[in-house]
């Protein structure tokens, strides 16, 4: 399946829209992870622990929405987006939304030599 953040896909064609696709998952901190977290504010540099979450979170909002993508019969999903909303104190929605489609390859066409130049 192909998916880009993009309204169209270079040397496709989309032949049909299926409809907005979506995935999602709520998402709440880990007890462990925000004492790392604390421990690394005092020296500063990346929260590893909550880049990992992010990094699954978005993954598996992705998969679910290709899932109804493919559900709807669609072989690429265009204008790909990812929000993220609060829910309580602690936990996060990761949210996923694109369009589903049906694109084809258009053949590619090699420009034809002009006059005078060789093939």
């Amino acid at each position: 399946m192909i998916v880009v953040n993009t309204e169209t896909i270079p040397g496709h064609r989309i032949l049909e829209v299926k409809g907005l696709v979506q995935g999602n998952t709520v998402r709440a901190k880990h007890v462990g992870r925000d004492i790392a977290a604390s421990l690394k504010n005092l020296v500063g540099g990346e929260l590893g622990g909550y880049t990992e979450l992010l990094v699954e979170s978005r993954r598996q909002s992705m998969a679910r929405m290709l899932t109804q993508a493919q559900e709807l019969g669609a072989n690429a999903v265009v204008n790909v987006r990812f929000a993220t909303s609060s829910i309580t104190a602690g936990a996060a929605e990761l949210y996923c939304y694109g369009t589903a489609v049906v694109v084809e390859v258009v053949a590619s066409t090699q420009p034809t030599p002009a006059a005078g130049e060789n093939a």
